[in-house]
């Protein structure tokens, strides 16, 4: 396994990471030892980054079992922001944390939810701490003095956002260098062949603050497994629940990219983890394994190089820098979710 350097921290990460939402028991793999053994065998096959959250139901608690004796070895991420979930969300049975107070990037909640993260992943420090999701109730020189103050206690070693738009990316660098704070040092967006939007200016701006990049979705929630194919039922579990996996416009790609993969003589699933980190702003993709059968699958191409042949095809499916359609878990700004932030009272929309 290779390693590259995280942003400009100096860690050293391999170039797929692990993700353990699929090992949260309410909503992934419901033996917690399974989960532990593969956690296990990612580290022995020399997979040194893993990422969780403290959203993910108890997979924090199954990261920390699973890290006793192997602590030093392994750079450890985690999350903070969304509520902690005892379902998939839009599932049945899915719950959160009703608190108001218990989400979000407010000082007051991130200094209570690192305390309950370093307790159940059974550490004295987190090697990344991210900000799930931006938090626009929240003034960023808030968020990052609180993050700042963690660093010098010695309870987090570097800190990172999760899904920003590039603006917000670049006002939170300012603000930082302006205030003395510490700045963030990398970013987790969704990417993927299917999801290429944060080629445009969301990674040239990670690339020019010096951040690393831990991106997400690689596999298109499952679009890209091969599993999900035009006219045919499929067997996802999520398919109920996410429009994506439905989406003709989505499918329609898939089926391009399949007969691309055949010639390239590598199952889809290859095609779509090589593509993610042949990007020169990408550090390291996180493979999101459920059971030892998947991450088998995964890992027998961590050795698939694309050629430049190979790229130039994928950008002619799906042209760089564009998303087939917008997934429904990447943050969506307020101005989108509220059409009251973007339409004008109905007696001051016309010009006379």
């Amino acid at each position: 396994m290779q390693y590259r350097t995280l942003g400009r921290t100096g860690i050293k990460v391999s170039p797929y990471a692990l993700g353990t939402l699929m090992f949260a028991t309410v909503i992934g793999n419901p033996d917690p030892d399974d989960s532990i053994k593969v956690i296990h065998r990612a580290l022995d096959a020399g997979i040194n980054f893993v990422d969780t959250a403290d959203a993910y139901g108890d997979s924090e608690e199954i990261v920390g079992r699973a890290l006793k004796g192997r602590r030093d070895n392994v750079v450890l991420a985690t999350k903070v922001g969304l509520p902690r979930l005892t379902a998939l969300p839009r599932t049945p049975g899915a719950a959160a944390a009703t608190d108001p107070n218990q989400r979000g990037a407010s000082r007051r909640w991130i200094m209570t939810a690192v305390e309950d993260s370093l307790r159940r992943l059974q550490t004295d420090h987190i090697d990344l701490y991210q900000i799930q999701r931006p938090d626009p109730g929240t003034d960023i020189e808030e968020t990052l003095s609180a993050l700042s103050d963690l660093i010098r206690s010695g309870k987090v070693r570097a800190i990172g956002s999760s899904t920003m738009p590039a603006s917000d990316i670049i006002e939170a660098q300012w603000v930082a260098e302006r205030r003395g704070l510490q700045r963030f040092h990398t970013e987790q967006p969704p990417y993927s062949i299917l999801n290429r939007g944060i080629e445009s200016e969301v990674l040239p701006a990670a690339q020019r603050y010096g951040m690393g990049t831990l991106v997400w979705g690689l596999l298109g929630q499952g679009m890209l497994t091969g599993r999900v194919r035009k006219g045919e039922q499929n067997d996802l579990r999520r398919a109920r629940f996410s429009k994506h996996l439905t989406d003709e416009r989505r499918i329609d790609v898939v089926e391009q990219l399949i007969p691309l993969a055949d010639e390239a003589g590598m199952p889809l699933t290859h095609l779509a983890m090589a593509f993610a980190i042949a990007h020169p702003g990408v550090t390291s993709a996180i493979l999101g394994p459920r059971t030892m059968e998947h991450l088998d699958g995964l890992l027998a191409g961590v050795e698939v190089t694309l050629t430049d042949e190979i790229l130039d095809r994928i950008d002619e499916i799906v042209p760089p820098g564009t998303d087939v359609t917008r997934l429904d878990q990447a943050y969506q700004p307020p101005a989108l979710l509220n059409p009251n932030l973007r339409r004008r009272p109905v007696s001051e929309r016309g010009a006379a």
